[in-house]
């Protein structure tokens, strides 16, 4: 893109626009064109990542219950699954299907208003848009 970028979190639209949130252009009917396209490929981004989690707490249904286990001992648990279940990606290991009925997809909390606009970073949309510009220059997909 010309310029060295960071990396962001997806959020949602109640989440503030920061150099380091992406979120999604407010859905109305000035949009551009590339706008609703930069939205379009952002949902697809976060679909796949819910994808990912749901296959991380199927294979290692531990992350379901992880209530038995101290405080101190969770950020070790947490990575073990993730890096175990990296390696076992990496390695087209068998993703059993039925594990995934024991995993239900889960709506993490967010926060039910929208951020206040005082809230957002006014350089974040510069970030923004580099990543409209971006994902528009990729073409479809």
């Amino acid at each position: 893109m010309g310029k060295a970028q960071k990396y962001v979190l997806l959020g949602d639209a109640t989440y503030p626009l920061q150099d380091w949130i992406l979120k999604p252009y407010q859905e109305d009917e000035n949009l551009t064109q590339r706008q609703l396209q930069f939205n379009y490929r952002l949902r697809r981004a976060h679909s796949v990542i819910e994808n990912a989690f749901l296959r991380l707490k199927a294979r290692w249904q531990i992350l379901l219950k992880c209530d038995d286990c101290s405080l101190e001992l969770l950020p070790t648990l947490v990575l073990a699954c993730c890096i175990l279940h990296n390696v076992c990606e990496a390695h087209d290991n068998p993703f059993n299907e039925e594990w995934l009925e024991g995993t239900e997809p889960t709506e993490l909390p967010k926060p039910c208003q929208p951020a206040p606009a005082a809230m957002e970073d006014n350089g974040a949309e510069q970030v923004r848009e580099l990543m409209c510009q971006y994902f528009e220059s990729c073409g479809e997909g």
